[in-house]
């Protein structure tokens, strides 16, 4: 299987091109921008078009939707015009106001913010021109490094002694950028061999939390790591930011559908900060030594 993935920089292309590097069925093409052309598909010839997602796009600047959400609607078109499944992945922040329970794949977000609907319209469009295509709605993306990973950018925050700021009453399902990108290629597979298992997804890492909770969490675990190879290290501390002061929002994807139709389970956010802790402790000694 061939995959084509867009803007090289992005976490979750990074994340896609360690899984294929691990495995011997997948060979992955990364573009560095976000466009393609009918042209390069039909020279490519990949089984699907991958854009990762627009990370926060509730504190995007407007214009840097507009154009994300026009990226997208081109590539759209090119993969028609080529005969190329599309899939875009999208995050859980276009379920602006949140839900009670947690929130199905049947269920349409309607933001109020104009540049939320923008990215809705885009979605509109790709289930009404595009049969072949996969809408992955993702929960806050982390990884090391990469654009958008927000774990790295957390732990060199703490490590400059910086203060981080977290909402305590915005709760949601952290995501590994790994977990994603091998969740993806496991159902591309099954795409590739015939499931026609096309529409809307949810895919996000189990145990909702605060935003306040994780980040707090990365911190415990990180100055936990450092004590025991005897370093340290004053850390920046977590304060606690409260936007809803009459309940907690809450943007829970429930992924019972990828788990039905691809054999797709979870991984706890825990386990997955947890590992990403070890490799960042693993480098930073082996740099160490290098110097």
């Amino acid at each position: 299987m061939k995959l084509l993935i867009l803007e090289a920089g992005h976490c979750l292309s990074l994340a896609m091109a360690r899984e294929a590097n691990r495995r011997s069925d997948t060979e992955l093409i990364i573009e560095p921008s976000l466009k393609t052309t009918p042209s390069l598909l039909d020279e490519l010839r990949p089984d699907a078009l991958v854009i990762p997602p627009l990370s926060r796009p509730i504190s995007a600047e407007p214009a840097a939707v507009s154009a994300h959400a026009e990226a997208v609607e081109a590539c759209m078109e090119a993969c028609h015009e080529a005969g190329i499944p599309l899939v875009w992945c999208v995050s859980d922040q276009l379920y602006e106001d949140g839900f009670g329970v947690p929130i199905e794949e049947h269920v349409i977000p309607e933001p109020r913010d104009d540049s939320l609907r923008r990215l809705v319209r885009t979605g509109d469009r790709i289930r009404a021109e595009c049969p072949h295509h996969l809408i992955v709605r993702l929960g806050p993306l982390f990884a090391l490094e990469g654009s958008h990973a927000w774990l790295g950018e957390l732990l060199d925050t703490f490590m400059d002694g910086g203060e981080v700021r977290a909402a305590s009453d915005v709760i949601f399902c952290p995501t590994s950028a790994d977990a994603v990108a091998m969740a993806l290629i496991g159902m591309l597979q099954q795409q590739h061999c015939g499931a026609d298992a096309w529409g809307s997804y949810h895919l996000a890492g189990t145990e909702p939390v605060s935003a306040y909770t994780f980040v707090s969490m990365v911190r415990t675990q990180l100055a936990t790591r450092l004590e025991g190879r005897g370093e340290r290290v004053t850390l920046g501390n977590v304060k606690a930011l409260n936007h809803h002061h009459d309940q907690p929002l809450r943007r829970v994807l429930n992924c019972r559908r990828v788990l039905e139709v691809f054999g797709v389970h979870q991984k706890p956010w825990r386990l997955e900060v947890g590992r990403m802790l070890d490799t960042w402790c693993l480098v930073r000694e082996e740099e160490s030594v290098q110097r």
